[in-house]
Order: C-alpha cells, then sequence, then structure tokens
C-alpha cells in the first residue's frame, strides 16, 4: 500500500481522536483529519509543532517514519518502531550472527549496483556512462579495492561538472543532495524495522555514534535516484541551495518515484520494502542476492 508524505513547516496541534490524526492550525483553531494508518512518513520542521502522546504511540503502532528538522530546517532524527515483525527476534538473531563472508559479499552486490545505477543516470542524461558500467564488474568482495571511491570521482565530474564538491556543507546543489538523501535515509530505516532488522547492525558501516549503519549501507543503490530528481529540479529552476517549500515538496517526491526491479514497476517506498525484505531472506540463508532496483 502507497503510504502518504505530510510536512508540516507552520505551527499546528496534533491529537488523535479514534485513530485519527487531527491537525490544529494555531492561528485559526481549524481542523483537519487524517487517518494515521495512511501515513508513512510525516516531516516536523516548525519549533512551534505540539503533539500528544498518542500521536507518537499510534504513529509508532502503524510503523509511520518520523522525522525531525533541525533549527536551519534540515532532517536531523527519526523516531521508528522497534517492534514492527512477527519473527523480530528470529530476525536479529540471524542478523547478529551473519558471517563477515556473507556481509561481505552482499556489500559487493550493494556497491556493484550502486555504480551501475550511477552509470544508468549518466547515459540516461547523455553523458558517457560506460565507464562506470566497466567498474561496477570489477567491484570485488567487501569492495576492498574501493571502486565506490573511484567511480564516484567520475561520476560527480561528469554529472555536476568538474568544479562540483560533493559535500556535507557545500554549495548548490549539496542542500538539495543532502535533504534529498536524509528523507531516502528515513525511509530506508522505515523499510528495515518492517522487515524485522535492527538499522543499527551494518553490513559495512560500522561507526560506533550511527543507530542508522544499516540503512546507510543499503540505501547506496537509491541515491542516484535522488541526484536524478536534483537535476530535474534544476532544470526547473528550483532553488537548490535555499530550500523552500516548493523544493522539500519536489524532494518528497523521491518517496513517490517510479523504480523497476526486474520486470516490476514500483513506487520507490515500496521497492524498499522489497529490497529489505530479500536482504532478511539473505540473512537467514534462503536467498543469495539483495533485491535492488536497476535505474532506466
Amino acid at each position: 500500500m502507497l503510504k502518504r508524505t505530510l510536512l508540516f513547516s507552520n505551527p499546528y496541534h496534533l491529537s488523535t481522536r479514534n485513530h485519527q490524526l487531527q491537525i490544529a492550525t494555531k492561528e485559526t483553531g481549524e481542523i483537519k483529519t487524517v487517518p494515521i494508518e495512511d501515513l508513512g512518513y510525516v516531516v516536523f520542521e516548525h519549533p512551534q509543532i505540539t503533539f500528544t502522546q498518542s500521536v507518537m504511540q499510534l504513529m509508532a503502532e502503524n510503523n509511520t517514519a518520523v522525522i525531525f528538522c533541525d533549527a536551519k530546517f534540515h532532517p536531523s532524527s527519526m523516531l521508528l518502531h522497534l517492534d514492527t515483525h512477527y519473527t523480530q527476534s528470529e530476525r536479529f538473531k540471524f542478523q547478529v550472527n551473519a558471517s563477515e563472508p556473507l556481509k561481505k559479499q552482499m556489500w559487493q552486490q550493494t556497491i556493484k549496483q550502486k555504480i551501475l545505477n550511477q552509470g544508468s543516470l549518466l547515459a540516461k542524461i547523455t553523458k558517457n556512462g560506460d565507464p562506470l558500467f566497466h567498474k561496477a564488474k570489477q567491484v570485488k568482495s567487501g569492495d576492498t579495492t574501493n571502486e565506490e571511491a573511484k567511480a564516484a570521482r567520475y561520476y560527480w565530474s561528469e554529472l555536476m561538472g568538474n568544479n562540483f564538491r560533493r559535500e556535507r556543507f557545500g554549495d548548490a546543489p549539496n542542500p538539495a543532495l543532502n535533504y534529498g538523501y536524509a528523507i531516502l535515509r528515513a525511509a530506508t530505516a522505515r523499510a528495515l524495522a518492517g522487515s524485522g532488522l535492527l538499522a543499527t547492525l551494518g553490513i559495512h558501516h560500522r561507526n560506533k555514534y550511527n543507530s542508522f549503519c544499516l540503512a546507510d549501507d543499503i540505501m547506496e543503490p537509491y541515491r542516484p535516484y535522488v541526484d536524478e530528481l536534483v537535476l530535474i529540479m534544476q532544470l526547473e529552476g528550483l532553488n537548490c541551495e535555499e530550500l523552500g517549500l516548493a523544493e522539500k515538496a519536489a524532494l518528497l517526491k523521491i518517496l513517490t518515484t517510479d523504480v523497476e526491479m526486474g520486470k516490476t514497476i514500483s513506487p520507490l517506498m515500496i521497492a524498499l520494502g522489497k529490497t529489505t525484505a530479500s536482504l532478511a531472506q539473505c540473512f537467514e540463508g534462503t536467498k543469495k542476492q539483495i533485491s535492488y532496483p536497476s535505474l532506466r
């Protein structure tokens, strides 16, 4: 089921009644109602938004990803439910006990598909993607030769120009890319929770201060979809440095972007669920390949 995304950029008070989210405008008192079961993602970016405890409780039970923004209106934290799958404890066990060779193989698959998708995006915008298609074939178990970084140098220079530097606090379109990646990260974490996996335990990322290492791993092949969306925003004349409501609304569309997985085309948020479900099967030993989308 395709879930809704809500962005709250003004002061509201949220409460619940009969499992419905009640949204009250603080200035006028006008109330709108939304079924909580329809919500997949909620973004809070205004400091004067208030809510009752039941709002967070019911959203957690519905596996709604709640995203909080910082003082600069950039996504900074997430609230996710930890009990969303009927065999969660068993899946945690498989995940914790996964061997290093298995995790290295899964990382190889992940980076290979990321590089292939980067090459496909370049080819799609009439740039030369062949070097990346060749680079994808060179990815070894665990990416020990760091083909990901080698591919990135070529990819960004071709995609954005030789003067572009991909940085967390860099010039445009870095702010738009960062916002899009933050939304993608939240969506990946939500999908992992829905598949009974612990987002903290990565297959490659291992930063002890990072609570979403596995989300950072699994979102990698999906990043080029954000890159493509930002390119479209630039062509449409949207501001990719000072993000306003229009720019953020455009970036939130990444969740409903159609992606191709095998012979099936589905919204990205649905594809993420298929990816994380296949990842759980890989941990269990019933599947050997993670299902990732191929950018076309």
